[in-house]
């Protein structure tokens, strides 16, 4: 029996009539060639890729060695390309037990191989937790952070631009820029807090410093923590660069180790991700401690739209971008801020602005392509192209959202005493 071509395996699992048109190495096409979206199987790799691990993981696997490409492809900003393969979703089909067994057995003719992920995938959930990198816990948080943000902080300025602000910005239009939109979250932040000169700001998962900069410029006595070894280094430089370091510090430090308290304000922007959802009554307890009676939370986090969606993210995601990183409802995660003892007097949706700040981001990676590839290589700088354009995607499907709660903790007066309206008016 003649092995089948890499078209007649597609045919498996194409319905006829599927707006694409395949290449494959091997000389067979699937398609008509005027199609809106061309895909190139370059490899046998990227077959091999694919039967050892069907999902997810080895289409990107195949993807970020380019093994899988397009001519319309943008690397540096595939959300184009997204777009185009959303159409394919309701041309898919499953083949039958004898037609995969065929097509296995095709593929099996060429010898077994069971190819070397890319250098930059990271170990399996269960490969960490055997290395005693239990989820979420200290030893587990440090690992997966340093993973994520140890990179190289040239590279991370090379899309995030001179703010270094790596959450969701807040944009007064589509044409505003990012910095500036960026300034504009940061002040949306410290306006909700309504801290005064002289009060003192925990910023929890502080990044590069932005936020702590920011707020030592209003007069605010600032530490911000972080498990990351380059953004502190870039924060403590950065402090030292704008003359704060007598309101602003940043340390490397686990938030739980930080031994200081009756904090008037505390924020967590973008944090909660690393968290973990059974943790999160853990979490906010240690919040609620480090607060003086009568102050207030900022808590900044990305959300699933229900609480019927899984916690945990996908294998792509658990690989390469946030090792155990798990998203909650709204609702859970107000809830559990509310039993921890809280007040919630603020709840807001930012989704359409995450959207927005990572096709910014995915602009400036275009922009410093071929420095990015020389910095990190073709494979990492495509793995934060597909990352930034493909969340960019999701935001703008309500797959995902991003919200800000403002919490109050009581104090014997109760907590009528805040202002009604502590930021932006015309927000």
């Amino acid at each position: 029996m003649a092995a089948m071509t890499v078209a007649q395996m597609i045919e498996l699992f194409l319905k006829p009539g599927a707006p694409v048109h395949i290449e494959s190495f091997d000389g067979s096409s699937y398609g008509s060639d005027d199609a809106p979206l061309t895909l190139q199987v370059k490899n046998s790799r990227a077959i091999y890729y694919m039967v050892n691990a069907p999902s997810e993981l080895g289409l990107a696997r195949a993807y970020l060695q380019g093994d899988i490409d397009s001519p319309q492809l943008v690397p540096g900003n595939p959300y184009a390309l997204f777009r185009e393969l959303v159409p394919l979703k309701s041309y898919l089909r499953t083949p039958n037990p004898a037609q995969l067994a065929k097509a296995l057995a095709s593929v099996a003719s060429h010898g077994f191989h069971r190819p070397a992920p890319p250098d930059i995938e990271g170990p399996s959930r269960a490969r960490r937790i055997s290395e005693g990198l239990l989820p979420h816990s200290k030893a587990g948080d440090e690992a997966t952070v340093s993973y994520h943000y140890d990179q190289s902080n040239e590279f991370y300025s090379m899309f995030l631009g001179p703010s270094m602000t790596y959450t969701c910005a807040v944009f007064d239009s589509p044409l505003m820029s990012l910095e500036a939109a960026q300034k504009n979250k940061i002040d949306l932040v410290l306006d909700k807090l309504a801290l005064q000169p002289g009060e003192r700001l925990l910023d929890i998962g502080c990044g590069w410093g932005s936020m702590v900069i920011e707020a030592a410029k209003r007069g605010i006595k600032a530490l911000g923590v972080t498990l990351s070894e380059e953004q502190v280094e870039w924060a403590q430089r950065w402090i030292k660069d704008e003359g704060l370091e007598d309101l602003a510090e940043v340390r490397l430090m686990d938030y739980r180790d930080v031994p200081e308290g009756d904090f008037d304000g505390i924020c967590s922007i973008g944090m909660m991700e690393h968290v973990g959802h059974k943790h999160y009554p853990s979490y906010f307890k240690e919040i609620y401690a480090k607060l003086k009676p009568g102050a207030k939370l900022l808590n900044h986090q990305i959300t699933r739209c229900n609480s019927h969606q899984g916690k945990k993210a996908g294998q792509f995601i658990d690989r390469y971008i946030f090792p155990d990183g798990e998203l909650s409802s709204p609702a859970e995660i107000e809830m559990v801020i509310q039993d921890t003892g809280f007040e919630v007097i603020n709840q807001e949706n930012l989704r359409q602005h995450y959207a927005l700040t990572l096709h910014r981001w995915n602009e400036n990676l275009v922009a410093h392509w071929d420095d990015a590839v020389k910095l990190v290589g073709e494979p990492k700088a495509r793995l934060w192209g597909l990352y930034m354009a493909g969340c960019a995607f999701n935001f703008e499907m309500n797959n995902i959202q991003v919200h800000q709660f403002l919490a109050i903790k009581p104090n014997d007066e109760g907590t009528d005493t805040y202002p009604l309206r502590p930021w932006w008016p015309n927000h």
